[in-house]
């Protein structure tokens, strides 16, 4: 095989790679007489049909695995002569005249990865900002619960503004039932709003034993369009009539929610605040180091990865850009800033081979036993009959392990890392720690902005993490994996849907949909 270098400007390389036609032909031959024995033809007796009509037979497949794999083994041995370290899959042309009994030659463009010094950890300084779980927090987080949990207790009269109603009732449509209107004792809370306009006022004054038809008027956007903009009458059944009770905040309360005392249960609340305040911190603390990394550190990067990162970030801002109220206006907003976007990719790319290169330098790696968790964790948004395929699929393909193995390795780099810094503590409430954080996603520095200056509308709140993959992950990004088909959703009854116990409830009223606020573009958290 001979190789010849054509290009070699900055990290970008290309080869002409020739394969003699003495190497394909002795490769077939051997391949020919590997499967003789196997072949079976009428007219002649197991293992003894002629080579020439074996090659008649098979010659073209063998011809084309064949010449597969010794493409495969040539960018293998290219790879290894030259000390390459590609950054993405390397680019393979076969030549417009190759044809069977001549040479292959091959033409291979690719971008290795750059040459990176071992980055300094030495003099890394961190500023960790905590925050103190005040009493009040946990108190209000428990009366939230409290509120959640409203009880009720028979009572006597009629039922007003606030009072639950048990009750049967029959929808129809110009005197006919129609599917998903029927439910037998249903809990229903005057004033709840969970239900179509003027269906829950019309309970009002109803009592214990009461019957009564009412009338109402499906919304225009009702999700079922048998029903939509529709008039409809039910026929109600009063069983009970039932008041909100006075809920003391006490163990008995607790023990409801099937804790053992009000400690434990505001013991609980208390961790969980502190745990969401550490993830805060922790956001706060990972910027300021990857900032550090940044500012230390400039070196080219691979176009290709650039560029792929690239493609999810812009992917990404488009979707959320198209579900604006003028899609149009917020596509037109981005495109504006689309060079500030390919700086923040070049900046993801960057610190990822740094920490990449800090984590083999260290000896950070993710182990069999995590991979496992992961492929576990992600196997679950299957079904359970896709799983095994996905889990094959995993084991096969190089990639999309790298993509799934990224994230955690990186976290990894990253813990390891502010261990290793020099950090100092301050208290500081959650308003200013959340104050901290929007602050470094506003800034910029002078060779990458951590976001663009004018804020987009709507944009994913995480296009990408700026503190990409780790650099051997990184490439992983640019093969998509091939996802068993997600399994379906059951289609839903249009008028009757079911509440948090399973019982149906009739044509829920559909809630306002809410526009998502603006939300900074690029966020590197």
């Amino acid at each position: 095989m001979q190789i010849v270098e054509t290009t070699n400007e900055g990290l970008k390389r290309a080869y002409t790679v020739t394969i003699p036609a003495t190497t394909i032909t002795d490769r077939i031959e051997g391949e020919i007489k590997k499967i003789a024995p196997q072949v079976r033809m009428p007219g002649f007796r197991p293992g003894k049909v002629p080579a020439n009509l074996v090659r008649k037979m098979h010659g073209d497949s063998i011809h084309q695995d064949t010449l597969n794999s010794v493409i495969r083994e040539a960018m293998d041995k290219l790879v290894t002569d030259k000390a390459l370290r590609p950054a993405m899959n390397p680019d393979v042309s076969l030549g417009e005249g190759y044809e069977q009994g001549k040479d292959a030659e091959l033409t291979v463009a690719l971008e290795i990865l750059p040459v990176i010094e071992t980055p300094s950890i030495e003099g890394l300084k961190l500023e960790k900002l905590t925050v103190p779980v005040a009493e009040d927090a946990v108190a209000e987080q428990v009366e939230r619960i409290a509120s959640q949990q409203q009880r009720f207790e028979t009572k006597d009269g009629e039922a007003a503004d606030g009072d639950q109603v048990i009750c049967d009732f029959t929808g129809k449509l110009d005197g006919v039932e129609f599917e998903g209107g029927k439910a037998e004792k249903q809990p229903i809370v005057i004033g709840s709003g969970r239900l179509i306009p003027g269906f829950e006022e019309q309970l009002t004054g109803m009592k214990a034993g009461d019957e009564r038809v009412i009338t109402v008027t499906f919304p225009a956007d009702y999700p079922a369009e048998n029903l939509a903009g529709k008039d409809a009458t039910f026929d109600i059944v009063a069983h009970e009539i039932k008041a909100p009770a006075e809920g003391a905040i006490d163990d008995a309360f607790a023990k409801e929610l099937g804790l053992e005392s009000l400690e434990q249960l505001q013991g609980l609340i208390k961790g969980q605040l502190e745990q969401e305040t550490a993830g805060l911190t922790r956001t706060a603390m990972k910027r300021q180091l990857l900032d550090q990394l940044a500012a230390g550190h400039d070196f080219e990067v691979p176009p290709s990865m650039v560029e792929a990162e690239f493609s999810q970030i812009w992917q990404q801002l488009v979707q959320e850009a198209s579900n604006e109220e003028d899609p149009e206006a917020a596509l037109k907003e981005i495109e504006a800033e689309k060079d500030d976007y390919r700086k923040i990719a070049e900046r993801r790319v960057r610190l990822g081979l740094l920490l990449s290169e800090i984590g083999q330098a260290n000896g950070v790696e993710v182990t069999q036993q995590e991979m496992s968790m992961l492929v576990s964790q992600a196997a679950q948004q299957y079904r359970p009959e896709d799983r095994q395929r996905f889990f094959e699929y995993v084991q096969q393909d190089p990639m999309m392990a790298a993509q799934l193995r990224a994230p955690l390795y990186e976290d990894k780099v990253v813990d390891f890392l502010i261990e290793k810094s020099e950090v100092t503590e301050r208290e500081v409430t959650r308003e200013e720690l959340q104050a901290a954080i929007e602050a470094d996603e506003d800034g910029k520095t002078e060779e990458a902005p951590a976001k663009p200056a004018k804020k987009a509308p709507a944009k994913k709140a995480a296009a990408k993490k700026a503190e990409e993959a780790p650099a051997e992950d990184a490439a992983a990004e640019e093969t998509e994996a091939k996802k068993p088909a997600a399994k379906k959703a059951p289609a839903k009854k249009a008028a009757a849907k079911k509440d948090e116990d399973g019982e149906a409830k009739p044509a829920a009223k559909k809630p306002a949909a809410k526009k998502a606020p603006a939300k900074k573009a690029a966020k590197e958290d």
